[in-house]
Parts: C-alpha cells; structure tokens; sequence
C-alpha cells in the first residue's frame, strides 16, 4: 500500500539576512543565518508543533512557508508544487490553502470593521459567491468557533480576548484551508480560556481534516496539540519525534534544558534543573561545529570540530548530537 504523500514539505530550507553598514553606501558585513538548512514535512489533518528558544528561527519558517518570505537556499512545497515564486491566481490559490491564526487577536483584527466582514473578507476577495451564500458561510463559521450568528454585527473591542481569537480562527477557515499556521495561538489568552481554545482547535480539526503548523514556546501547548514536534535552536533543527515519543525519551541536552524549565505537572514531583551556561551565539556568527557546544554540558572535543548530522537515534526519532553517533538506526 502506497504511502500519500505529505501535505506540505519543507527541504533544505535556509534564510540568511544580509547585515549591512552605512546608508548611501551600504556595505555587507555578514549574514544572520536564522533559518539553516532545515527540513521537515506536515500530512493532512496532523500538527506539527514549532519549538524553540526566541530567535531560534520559528517564526521566520513560519513566514516562509506563508510566503511572505523569500528562501535563500531550499523550497516549500505544498501538494508536491513549489510555493515561491507564485504570481497571480496561482498566489491566490496558495494564500486560500494556507492561512494563519497570530499571537495577538486585537492586532490581527481591523478596528473599524464588524467581525462578520473580517470574517467574509477572503470569500469576497476570492468571489466565493454572491452576498447570500457569503453571509450564510459567515453564520455557519461563527457557529463552528463556538459564537453565535448575530455577533457578525459586533466590532472587536466589544469581544473579550478568547472570542477575538475565535473570529481570527473563523477568519482563516473561511476559505477551508488545508494548513493553518498556528503562531502562539493562546499565549495572549487567559489561563482559563487556553483550554477551550485548544480542544476548539482539536475539535476543527477533526471535523474539517486541516493540518496545523503549531509555532509555540508553551510546551504543555504543544504536548496536547501537535502529533509531531520539531526543536530548533539557532536555525537549526536539533531533534525531531513523535510528540509522546519525544516527552517521553528526551534525547538532545538542549531539548532536556528546554523541557527542564517547565513548572511539574505535580506539587512534590521530582524534576532535574538544566541551568545552561552562557547566552545564545549570534545567528551572525554562529559557533563552528554543532551550534549547541558553547552552552552544552556534555560537550565533547569533536564537538566544535564536526556539525552533528540529524539522524534518527530510534525510528522516526531523529537528534542532531554526537552523543549519539553510535545509536544511529
């Protein structure tokens, strides 16, 4: 039995941002690498969660596969077709199947303009159909995010926080989308409403089999959302699991440093302390070897010398550590 094909793809994905002196005569001093060489694939109807410290290079994958970015090197693919370099109605073929739900409900939404427009903006855009079908889509997401029809009449300030993130949700399955991308979707959110936004998210996602890139530094958030996570640390992946399998058998010192800093689930649990030494390198200047072995405790002479390949460790784990370089499957 054939196996399908992923829904998206990213391969060999690197972004490096010219860094540049003087104004009328500019002149490159160097490159921040953000994004790395990184690779990695999304199925239909699964989440993949994002993780890593800020400036680890999450949100600039992000934008490049929304296609607000530019790669320099590598491609995003999207049902086996590339999506940079799209121009026209294949753009807006592309921007109906990937949408995005962002951190901050209030910035995302216009002021001046009543949710039921915000949400009808993309089927308006695209001529979804005449007023009435519109209008009759706009009830029916309202519903499915858990609000009710008439509030299409409401403008954002007369929501609470968790209700604007449902109208940017209603928002973005308007056009029905096969991946949204998830940024921080409920870290602006009360503690109370994070769970119903969550199960909201799970519950959509069965229904309408939508895939979902989940960039996120919560990691009790991503445990509960994402089938897969991916752990980045200064533009590069260093592993990458089966969400169960990766909580369960942390295997890179600096997912275990990562994981260490999250408040126990219960009050006596035993927990291990990582206090990492030293702050992160400069994406500008980013150490030799593998990018981790300045702040490491494990750090080994070869370290410095030889970038760890990503590789798996046990099947469909991969780590990006020679600590290891004899466990590869």
């Amino acid at each position: 039995m054939s196996i399908a094909s992923p829904l998206l793809r990213v391969e060999n994905l690197r972004k490096h941002f010219a860094f540049t002196k003087g104004i009328l005569f500019q002149k490159t001093l160097g490159h921040v690498k953000a994004v790395d060489d990184i690779s990695f694939d999304i199925r239909a109807g699964e989440t993949l969660g994002l993780v890593g410290e800020s400036g680890c290079g999450k949100t600039t994958t992000s934008r490049m596969i929304l296609n607000l970015e530019e790669p320099t090197e590598g491609r995003v693919l999207l049902e086996d077709q590339p999506i940079h370099g799209l121009q026209g109605e294949a753009l807006s073929a592309y921007r109906t199947k990937v949408q995005a739900v962002f951190q901050d409900p209030w910035s995302s939404l216009n002021p001046r303009m009543k949710a039921g427009r915000t949400i009808a903006e993309s089927l308006i855009v695209n001529r979804w159909g005449d007023q009435a079908r519109i209008d009759a889509r706009v009830r029916e997401l309202l519903v499915q995010v858990g609000l009710r029809p008439e509030q299409a009449e409401q403008y954002p300030h007369e929501f609470s926080g968790g209700q604007r993130q449902r109208v940017a949700l209603a928002a973005a399955l308007a056009s029905r989308p096969k991946l949204i991308v998830l940024d921080e979707p409920v870290s602006a959110l009360d503690v109370s409403i994070r769970a119903q936004m969550m199960n909201l998210l799970k519950d959509i996602q069965a229904q309408d089999n939508v895939a979902y890139l989940l960039v996120a530094h919560d990691l009790a958030t991503v445990r509960h959302m994402a089938d897969h996570t991916v752990v980045m640390y200064l533009g590069k992946i260093v592993e990458q699991a089966p969400t169960a399998s990766l909580f369960d058998d942390v295997r890179h010192p600096y997912t275990k440093a990562l994981f260490s800093a999250v408040l126990v689930a219960w009050p006596g649990q035993a927990a291990e302390e990582i206090v990492l030494k030293g702050e992160v390198p400069s994406p500008l200047n980013p150490p030799s070897g593998c990018r981790f072995h300045t702040r490491c405790p494990y750090v080994m002479p070869r370290c410095s010398e030889i970038e760890p390949p990503l590789r798996d460790v046990t099947p469909g784990h991969a780590v990006a550590c020679h600590l290891y370089d004899q466990e590869s499957v």
